[in-house]
């Protein structure tokens, strides 16, 4: 009889469930994994690199394409280590704009991240599902920013524009009828705002529905409880944040422990697991998504009562209003000057982190004083989740490997930064 010996596999980076272009190489002895090595590197993206020959308004849109799932919690980031180092005050208006986006983002990464690990191990119903509520989420996203994923709306001092009096509504075509449009645009009558509460108010009972397609599901509890897990003290020498540390039962989170923008006026709670695999990781962004809608909740409200300036009335730095730009030699200047130039930032460093949906996202800036950044140093979440891959996986068939990726929530932009 042959006698079996350990082969070496190649998952990825073409393979449906490797999120990204990740390459691993799997040492298997049957079907067990032996050895798990995460081979980076076929997504170059050259960001921090690129940052050092652009201004900083220009690098802006280079973080929505960082983790390209989570695009305003990465412009977060990059404009409070800027603001940080000038000292900038942002009007309250635009932090609570500021918060009520990143959560909206926290909800668009979620639902991606739980409909494509439930379908990596066989759900094909939950990304549909969670595909609808992305698009009501990417309609927010769009009616402040004019587009649907990179929306470079987050500006150093504040935010774009305010949000808008009246949501885009649907019109009569070849496809869909007057009674069908209708429908469509039942909650378009009011402001962005009243979409978005229509949406706060609906979400509770759409997350009810994923959770009765999974959390008691037989099947889901086999290829989820007791695979990749990591007890407290690893998660933290791992360098885990996010659900991938609170799915250990550790309850760190910056927006309590370091909070930012106006976090700490708001109320809400910090889900923690407590075997740290991959069906308590699943549990802590479930909960992670109903206390999202409730921080949105309370932003909606405030924002309702509050009307006030969005961005920083130094036009050094925010460009003037438009009339004021063509009424006004001076405003003119300002104008121009920023747009071709750009700002000048004083001389130091900065590191601003935030409660990313993924874990904790940091942008790290040195200054010389010019227009550009002398060096940026991004600390992405996902890098540090990867670097376990190996031990989370040893001992695991190789479907198991296929839920650990998924429960890390891999996107590469960030890790091949």
């Amino acid at each position: 009889m042959a006698e079996i010996k350990n082969y070496t596999l190649n998952f990825g980076p073409q393979h449906p469930a490797a999120h990204g272009v990740l390459r691993l190489v799997l040492e298997l002895d049957g079907e067990v994994i032996q050895r798990a090595d995460p081979h980076i590197g076929l997504l170059h993206r050259a960001t921090e690199k690129l940052a050092e020959s652009r201004t900083y308004i220009q690098s802006l849109p280079y973080m929505d394409r960082l983790d390209y799932v989570s695009m305003m919690s990465n412009e977060h980031a990059y404009c409070l280590a800027i603001e940080k180092l000038m000292a900038l005050d942002v009007p309250e208006r635009a932090q609570y704009i500021r918060v009520m986006y990143a959560e909206i983002t926290r909800l668009l990464n979620h639902l991606l991240w739980l409909g494509a690990h439930g379908f990596d191990c066989g759900a094909m119903n939950i990304l549909i599902y969670c595909f609808r509520e992305r698009e009501a989420l990417f309609d927010m996203y769009e009616a402040v920013s004019g587009t649907r994923m990179h929306a470079a709306y987050f500006r150093p001092g504040g935010v774009y524009r305010d949000l808008p009096d009246s949501m885009p509504q649907y019109k009569v075509s070849k496809i869909k009828n007057a009674k069908a449009i209708a429908a469509l645009n039942e909650n378009r009558q009011g402001s962005l705002l009243d979409f978005i509460d229509d949406f706060v108010q609906k979400f509770p009972k759409l997350v009810d529905e994923y959770e009765t397609l999974l959390t008691d599901n037989r099947i889901w509890k086999q290829r989820t409880v007791g695979v990749g897990v990591v007890t407290p003290e690893r998660a933290l020498n791992l360098g885990f944040t996010g659900p991938m540390l609170r799915g250990s039962g550790i309850a760190w989170d910056l927006r309590k422990q370091q909070p930012y923008d106006v976090y700490s006026r708001l109320d809400f709670d910090i889900p923690v697991g407590k075997t740290g695999d991959c069906y308590d990781r699943y549990l802590v962004r479930i909960a992670e998504m109903r206390q999202s809608n409730h921080l949105i909740g309370q932003c909606v409200k405030w924002l309702r009562a509050n009307p006030g300036p969005v961005i920083t009335d130094n036009h050094k730095v925010a460009a003037p209003k438009r009339e004021a730009m063509k009424a006004n030699m001076e405003e003119l200047i300002h104008h121009f000057k920023l747009f071709t130039e750009g700002f000048h930032v004083p001389e130091g460093q900065a590191y601003a982190a935030v409660e990313h949906p993924k874990g904790e996202f940091g942008i790290y800036i040195v200054s010389d004083g010019a227009n550009k950044p002398y060096r940026l140093k991004i600390r992405p979440p996902g890098f540090s989740h990867l670097a376990a891959m190996d031990e989370m996986a040893k001992g695991h068939m190789i479907a198991d490997a296929v839920a650990v990726i998924g429960t890390m929530d891999i996107v590469f932009g960030e890790i091949d930064r």
